[in-house]
């Protein structure tokens, strides 16, 4: 299912048009963003939780020359289902 599915079944679902549903989700995923980047976890009970997780820095490998590189720390983004949605699927 990409966006304009999920739009289109949202709309389907609350009786609200394709342009106020898009709103809605486009809000919610803002809102997301802000939170992750400030630092703080989105939990949604029964559905899961949006966090941000660090990787450490590592040394990998590049394929090619079999150099090793060096690779950053990094926050990524990552999501943790929660027990409602685990046992649905």
């Amino acid at each position: 299912m990409n966006k304009s599915e999920l739009i289109a079944a949202i709309a389907d679902d609350t009786q609200l048009t394709k342009a106020q549903s898009a709103a809605a989700l486009d809000a919610m995923i803002e809102v997301i963003k802000k939170t992750l980047k400030a630092g703080d976890t989105v939990s949604l009970i029964g559905f899961g939780a949006f966090l941000v997780r660090t990787r450490i820095a590592r040394t990998g490998r590049n394929p090619r020359t079999g150099a090793d590189v060096s690779i950053k720390a990094a926050k990524v983004p990552a999501f943790k289902p929660g027990k409602a949605l685990k046992e649905a699927l």
